[in-house]
């Protein structure tokens, strides 16, 4: 499973590679290929398969962890860039990536010293707990630092961070810090551990769990701020579906009364032109509605809203729901009262996002607010006099 996501987050990263070859897109073009290199080699039978053609038992050990150290290098390059100007990134990872260098060099040579005792594809870190102890130290001390500095990094850089996509994905990023050291805390009890002539079976499958949630989320922090746009558009596209939706019973009952403002659109226009439309002809419906409107149903609404505990925009939308309530039923019966109110308008949205939000309000306060139902009671037209006799 983390070899297949590897791999697919690693062709997306190919694809942004053609328009953006800048350090960061290649770092972490590096960081994908290591890391779907590393659990493809991890899988039993490639295992086997990559020792037996290098010709040396266990080189998949070693290739997996060195991947891991080289992948590790690849998000300090890919975060120092994203931190500081290029010239000032590479002053920071230099050193950085020369201790790798060192520690990639003391892992070859310790690993061939070691006595072999056959191939462990299931429990390499176990085995080499017990009986290569020196190459596992010097392995955790890397992988366990580096952790901790790419989450540290990661947590900086995301409260600067220009996009909140990036944002999110860097808070991602820093947050497997505590799964990383879980896992390392793990592979040091195996070494402990082994010194006593017990192994670390025991708490195995913690260390696999760990680090899988470790890389899976890792993963997605490093592709989330690609993939956030498209979730942002999709998220866009549900909530005007819901939006229009949520302004039909409203646009059905001003526009039922008042039907100029209605445009004809062509089956195939776009949602987004009809939500506007839809927007601006409940608008224009409430602007001709005024003269319907009792003057004292702005105060009356206020002053129930107020005692049910509404404030701010809630209680505007709840206002002018109820305006809009009591002129339909002056509407319906012909009741034009005097004296009318001279605007229906209470709020003022500063933008069209903030004015489909109150429209939204206002919508549901129309249809379920008890306050609108009970001050539209207070507003029944009672009968005229002709009527009466």
């Amino acid at each position: 499973m983390c070899a297949a996501i590897a791999f697919l987050a690693l062709l997306y990263k190919l694809r942004v590679l053609r328009t953006d070859r800048s350090v960061t897109q290649v770092a972490l073009v590096g960081n994908f290929f290591f890391l779907s290199l590393t659990y493809t080699v991890s899988t039993p039978v490639v295992w086997v398969a990559t020792s037996q053609a290098v010709g040396v038992v266990n080189f998949s050990g070693l290739l997996t962890q060195g991947c891991v150290i080289l992948l590790t290098a690849c998000q300090q390059v890919v975060l120092l860039h994203l931190s500081h100007e290029a010239p000032t990134a590479w002053r920071k990872a230099r050193p950085r990536l020369i201790a790798l260098a060192l520690v990639l060099a003391g892992m070859v040579g310790l690993f061939v010293a070691a006595t072999s005792r056959g191939e462990k594809p299931d429990d390499f870190a176990l085995d080499s707990a017990q009986y290569y102890p020196a190459y596992l130290t010097i392995y955790l001390l890397a992988y366990a630092a580096n952790q901790v500095d790419v989450g540290v990094l990661g947590w900086r850089y995301a409260r600067i961070a220009p996009h909140p996509w990036m944002r999110r994905g860097l808070y991602l990023i820093a947050a497997t810090l505590p799964f990383a050291l879980l896992y390392t805390g793990c592979r040091a009890a195996d070494v402990v551990a082994a010194q006593f002539g017990v192994s670390g079976q025991a708490w195995e499958p913690l260390a696999q769990v760990a680090v899988t949630i470790a890389t899976l989320t890792k993963t997605l922090g490093w592709v989330l701020p690609d993939w956030g746009r498209s979730l942002s558009d999709l998220w866009q596209r549900i909530d005007d579906r819901r939006a229009y939706r949520d302004l039909a019973p409203l646009h059905r009952e001003v526009t039922g009364h008042v039907p100029e403002p209605v445009l004809h659109l062509e089956p195939d226009t776009d949602l987004r032109t009809r939500l506007y439309r839809r927007l601006v002809e409940i608008r224009d419906a409430q602007w001709a509605l005024r003269t319907w409107t009792p003057a004292a149903v702005a105060e009356a609404a206020e002053q129930r809203g107020r005692s049910a505990g509404l404030a701010d925009t809630d209680l505007a939308a709840t206002i002018e729901a109820a305006q809009l309530k009591a002129a339909l039923q002056a509407r319906a019966a012909q009741r034009q009262p005097v004296p009318h109110t001279l605007s229906p308008r209470v709020a003022e949205p500063e933008d069209l996002a903030a004015e489909l939000a109150f429209q939204r309000k206002m919508a549901r306060a129309f249809a379920t607010s008890p306050v609108v139902a009970a001050v539209a009671a207070d507003f029944v037209p009672g009968p005229s006099v002709q009527e009466t006799s």
